[in-house]
């Protein structure tokens, strides 16, 4: 990642950016009986008052749900959420985030035919196209997706671009504009990652991608007590993931989760430019520590990929020198918790080793070239001084 000054000013974000967002995802028309919160429709199937409704709903000519793992009330009401702030016609609810990956690629390509996705991409779903589309004679084209002649030489006959800006650990950037052009030339579906920077802060359809994921397990819940996942799109796209993968798969949403994402919808603007600022001001302090070679963050990228994201998360990583027992750095950490996940209220570290190489064989990290000396950084909402004054000790603690 080719490195900058810091030039981004948290106090610049524009207030109507963020305030579109709360206020649509604050107000409410009231719910039945009035209430401020919608119910949890906590039921299995739902039944007709009587057998012309039940046929009109099977011919698809009037709206019920009909049983709760293919529609629910709760769980349409988060996904109507998601479609709205993504500027989507329509968006779909899933029990992972895999399991929103997993059906939106299989439904739009087969067996014997080819995909494309940028290098680092999130681990499991690298995971997932190694281990399992082999068997499925599904191959995928890895590229550096920061590079557009490296995309646009390895996109023809492709029916897929699965991209994540940034990406994952590496936080490397992609030009969605210029990339979604070649696509769309081509009728190559494209699809984002967009857990990290959330529809806040990163409008992908808005830019020509064609199916937005989240991994709604991370920012979008905000409070680390959910899995879920979700896709928007056209109606069209979220038909045919209806239609082709989704009911037969079965990774729907319960109506519980789909609740806790709608609590925690309310406060994402709220609790992202906290999450931003705290983030920015450790990146500034890493980038200037003697133990630290590089931090891999979109804020010092000068890629023009950084000019669809109207802030930043939380999300870094860096890389430290020769000099840094990095067990003894993780384990002196009090304040940041060692997991894999990110996104919630609490701050959390992971070194790259553990992240990448869970699955003997299927190892990103060395194909891909990330350093082993590479740790990521979730910043939580904690005070920021309290957690520099965490890093500091832990760097004196684990020189060797």
């Amino acid at each position: 990642m080719n490195e900058q000054p810091n030039t981004f000013d948290p106090a610049s974000l524009a207030s109507d950016y963020l305030g579109e967002a709360a206020t649509l995802l604050a107000h409410d028309d009231p719910f039945p009986g009035g209430a401020v919160v919608p119910p949890i429709y906590q039921t299995s199937l739902f039944t007709f008052a009587n057998y012309a409704d039940m046929a009109d709903t099977f011919a698809g000519r009037r709206k019920q749900p009909i049983y709760s793992r293919g529609d629910n009330p709760t769980v349409m009401e988060f996904e109507a959420r998601v479609a709205a702030l993504e500027g989507a016609e329509a968006a779909r609810g899933f029990s992972s985030g895999m399991a929103a990956i997993s059906a939106t690629v299989l439904a739009f390509v087969g067996a014997g035919e080819r995909m494309v996705a940028v290098r680092n991409c999130y681990g499991d779903a690298y995971r997932l196209f190694e281990r399992l589309f082999p068997r499925l004679h599904i191959k995928v084209d890895y590229v550096d997706g920061s590079d557009p002649e490296a995309v646009a030489a390895a996109l023809p006959g492709a029916k897929l671009l699965y991209l994540e800006s940034p990406t994952s650990m590496m936080f490397e950037l992609q030009d969605l504009e210029h990339l979604t052009r070649l696509t769309k030339e081509q009728g190559i579906v494209t699809t984002i990652d967009n857990s990290w920077a959330t529809p806040v802060f990163q409008k992908p359809i808005s830019h020509g991608v064609d199916l937005v994921l989240h991994s709604a397990s991370k920012y979008l819940s905000g409070h680390s007590d959910t899995v879920a996942g979700v896709v928007a799109g056209s109606a069209a796209h979220i038909k045919h993931i209806n239609e082709q993968t989704y009911s037969q798969l079965g990774g729907k949403l319960s109506p519980f989760e789909g609740w806790l994402l709608l609590r925690g919808l309310r406060t994402l603007p709220l609790r992202l430019p906290h999450h931003m600022k705290s983030g920015l001001v450790l990146a500034e302090r890493l980038k200037a520590h003697g133990q630290v070679e590089r931090v891999n963050h979109p804020a010092y990228s000068n890629h023009p990929g950084k000019k669809t994201l109207a802030g930043y998360a939380g999300l870094f990583s860096f890389e430290v020198t020769e000099d840094v027992d990095i067990p003894a750095f993780i384990d002196a950490l009090k304040f940041f918790r060692i997991g894999v996940s990110w996104g919630g209220h609490e701050s959390l570290v992971v070194p790259a080793k553990a992240s990448l190489e869970q699955t003997p064989g299927i190892n990103s990290m060395a194909r891909f070239g990330v350093s082993p000396r590479t740790i990521r950084f979730n910043v939580g909402l904690e005070n920021v001084e309290d957690l520099w004054a965490d890093i500091a000790q832990a760097f004196d603690r684990s020189k060797k």
